[in-house]
């Protein structure tokens, strides 16, 4: 199942690695923010590579978040994970944005068309 979740970093947790038996692994674990009137907390979980894009997370980050949500059982348990698998920074309020067709460079007398 693919969500995509928008919210604020609230708080970056220790990353937890180790050794398996397809080698190494790391994880990083984050938690969010959604925003609204009903306001929810999610605790979002980046494997391998998006661990270090998690881990350079800020609290307080504005993101748009891919995730995959799954739930496995486990000794007549449930456990849910939220796995994130692609993370996208919103732009600061401090970074200025140019105004529309201002990025777009003019064109020159090589782009025009003969007809």
């Amino acid at each position: 199942m693919n969500v995509v979740l928008e919210g604020k970093v609230l708080q970056i947790l220790p990353a937890q690695s180790g050794t398996g038996k397809n080698g190494p692994w790391v994880k990083q674990d984050f938690i969010i923010e959604t925003p609204g009137d009903f306001a929810r907390k999610i605790c979002v979980s980046a494997w391998g590579d998006r661990a270090e894009e998690a881990g350079a997370l800020q609290t307080g980050d504005q993101v748009t978040i891919n995730v995959n949500i799954e739930s496995r059982e486990f000794n007549e348990r449930w456990y849910t994970d939220v796995k994130a698998w692609r993370i996208e920074k919103a732009a600061s309020p401090d970074t200025p944005v140019p105004p529309p067709g201002e990025d777009v460079p003019p064109p020159s007398d090589e782009d025009l068309l003969p007809f």
